[in-house]
């Protein structure tokens, strides 16, 4: 088999059958690459987990496009990348366009229903996990604070960089200063970091000649900005996007990401169809294109020099300080919409609760409790 289509095949597989989120893709990929096929050694993929979780973007996508680069070039990334995420993509297109039409169908309500409470769940355990791994310090707890209650006091787009900008101002002039030590030589690429940037900047002017660019810069914007994994997609994007598509519609793409195998980003494909009504396939390929392409194009740039990056205490300080916000933005958005976009009755709190239990603690598979909570909301 020629390389590029066997990287091709083994994302595939791995896409097909990776349930269970962003750490869980790790464990499958260090399983399959590292111990099994030996593309890479330990040592070299734990560096790119760390470039994961140093750079915004889809953590696990972001590793398993830079496994794809190491192995066959740009072209194995590309093929990585089209390979862990078709299933997810096709899997959210049609529940989407078959979905689109059950709006006032009493089962399909039932189901929606306990997809949201799901939601619950899932949400309020990323932000307790995060919050435990990010917030150690009483600085970083008080950025967390300070967040929740600016997002829940002025919920907007505007306030949520605001937050991001002034974590990153506060955790860089509260890091250390000795940068004297000698860092490792590296190799930036200049091209993809331009290409970010000007992406970044011209978008927005660009989207005004065409619904297609819009909905790209949009998606585009929200993939550039978010740190802590899929999760946080969620307020990012609901900001983003704001009145355009319903908030049931956005929880109910977002409780079916939990439910598929794949990244989580898998939701912009779910919300392309939803903002492009004329052109659903269109829409759906320009969103998850948008919201992935930064985080690969930061990954081409830095992946040869981020280890002296990360090494500098302001930088290390400042993406420190964004991850604590990050945790903000995630709790605010675990209270509204998530929360606020499911609660019915007080019986709702009893599943949330033994949800939680059984994710947090006992450890159930995702899928299992997608199931279970599919069942109770078509009995509440």
């Amino acid at each position: 088999m020629k390389p590029i289509l066997e990287i091709f095949w083994r994302f595939f597989l791995l896409g097909c059958a990776s349930f269970g989120g962003p750490a869980a893709h790790l464990g499958y990929f260090r399983r399959v690459f590292v111990e099994q096929l030996q593309w890479l050694e330990e040592k070299a993929y734990a560096r790119l987990i760390a470039l994961g979780q140093f750079l915004p973007g889809p953590g696990s996508s972001q590793v398993g496009f830079a496994i794809g680069c190491h192995r066959g070039g740009l072209t194995g990334g590309i093929a990585a990348f089209i390979g862990f995420t078709a299933p997810s993509f096709f899997l959210m297109y049609f529940l989407a366009v078959g979905s689109s039409g059950m709006h006032d169908e009493k089962w399909f309500v039932g189901i929606v229903h306990g997809l949201k409470l799901l939601a619950v769940v899932v949400v309020t355990d990323a932000t307790t996990t995060m919050f435990k791994s990010f917030c150690k310090s009483s600085l970083h707890r008080t950025i967390f604070v300070a967040t929740v209650i600016a997002l829940i006091l002025a919920k907007s787009v505007v306030t949520q960089f605001a937050a991001l900008g002034i974590a990153a101002v506060i955790g860089m002039l509260n890091s250390r200063q000795d940068e004297t030590e000698e860092q490792p030589e590296g190799k930036t690429g200049l091209v993809p970091l331009l290409l970010f940037a000007g992406l970044f900047i011209v978008l927005p002017f660009l989207s005004k000649q065409s619904p297609g660019f819009g909905l790209f810069a949009d998606f585009y914007h929200s993939g550039s900005l978010v740190f802590g994994g899929g999760h946080v997609v969620l307020p990012l994007l609901q900001s983003q996007l704001g009145d355009a598509i319903e908030p049931d519609r956005f929880l109910t793409g977002y409780a079916a990401a939990q439910g598929v195998p794949g990244p989580m980003f898998a939701l912009a494909t779910f919300l392309g169809v939803e903002l492009s009504p004329d052109a659903r396939f269109a829409g759906a390929l320009i969103a998850t294109l948008g919201i992935f392409v930064p985080g690969f194009l930061l990954v081409l740039g830095l992946r040869g020099t981020w280890e002296k990056l990360a090494a500098k205490p302001r930088l290390a300080g400042a993406v420190a300080g964004i991850n604590a916000a990050v945790v903000g933005l995630l709790g605010a958005a675990a209270y509204d919409p998530v929360l606020m976009g499911a609660y019915r009755l007080p019986i709702d709190l009893v599943p949330v609760l033994l949800g939680f239990i059984a994710l947090k603690f006992l450890k159930v598979p995702i899928i299992a409790l997608v199931v279970a909570f599919v069942l109770v909301g078509s009995f509440l």
